[in-house]
C-alpha cells in the first residue's frame, strides 16, 4: 500500500524548500548533499515505528508500492533549487528566456501545462498497455516453491540470521513435499488442526 509516495514528498518538500530560497547556492547543495548521504549514516531503529516511516532513516525500508521519503529525496529538491540560483547568478536564466523553440517543442509544452492531467492519465494507460503486453507475452508459470521458500527466508530473517532461515525453510519445504501436502499450504488452509501441524513442523525444524 501507499503511504508516503511521490505526491506526499512533493507536497512536503515543496513546503521545506521555501526555507532554502534566499539561502547562498552552496549553502544549499552542501545540505543538499547531507541529506542525500544520510540514509547511508544515520539509519536507525528508532525511526522503524510506522508513524517515522516517511523520515526515510529506518532500519530496513518498508513495503510500498510508491515509497518516496523525505531523505535522501529532498535532496534532489534541495539541489534543484541550488542550480536554479545559480543559473539565475550567471545570467543562463535570462539567455534561455530568449530562446525560442520550434514546433517540436508543442507537445513538451502541453504536457508541461497540464501535468497533473498528464500524471493521472498515464497511469492507467501504462497499466493497460503493460495488460496487453502480458496478454501475448505471458510470464513465466510462477513456481510456487521457490516462492514459499522466499516468503519464508523474508519472514524467518525478522527474528533470526540468514543461516539459520534457509536451513529451518528448506527443512520446512521438504518435510511438506515428502508428506505431499503442499496442496494445503498453497490453498492457504486455515483450518485449527492444519495450523497444529504446521506449529509441529516448525518446532521439528527449528
Amino acid at each position: 500500500f501507499i503511504f508516503f509516495g511521490i505526491l506526499h514528498e512533493i507536497a512536503l518538500a515543496s513546503l521545506l524548500g521555501l526555507a532554502f530560497l534566499r539561502l547562498p547556492s552552496l549553502l544549499t547543495i552542501a545540505v543538499a548533499a547531507l541529506v542525500i548521504a544520510a540514509p547511508l549514516y544515520l539509519r536507525s531503529e528508532a525511526f522503524d515505528h510506522p508513524a517515522l516511516w516517511w523520515v526515510g532513516l529506518s532500519a530496513t525500508n518498508p513495503r510500498s508500492n510508491d515509497y518516496v521519503p523525505l531523505f535522501p529525496w529532498f535532496g534532489a529538491v534541495l539541489a534543484g533549487i541550488a542550480a536554479v540560483e545559480l543559473a539565475s547568478v550567471t545570467g543562463l536564466l535570462a539567455r534561455l528566456g530568449t530562446w525560442i523553440p520550434g514546433r517540436w517543442s508543442n507537445p513538451l509544452t502541453f504536457i508541461g501545462r497540464h501535468s497533473l492531467a498528464f500524471y493521472l492519465i498515464h497511469q492507467p494507460l501504462l497499466f493497460g498497455s503493460v495488460w496487453l503486453f502480458s496478454q501475448v507475452m505471458p510470464a513465466a508459470p510462477l513456481d510456487q516453491d521457490a516462492s514459499f521458500l522466499k516468503s519464508c527466508q523474508i519472514s524467518c530473517e525478522q527474528q533470526r540470521d540468514s543461516k539459520f532461515c534457509t536451513s529451518y525453510c528448506g527443512c520446512m519445504l521438504g518435510t511438506l513435499q515428502g508428506e505431499g501436502s503442499l496442496d494445503k499450504l498453497y490453498a492457504n488452509d486455515q483450518s485449527s488442526v492444519w495450523k497444529s501441524h504446521l506449529s509441529d513442523l516448525a518446532e521439528t525444524c527449528t
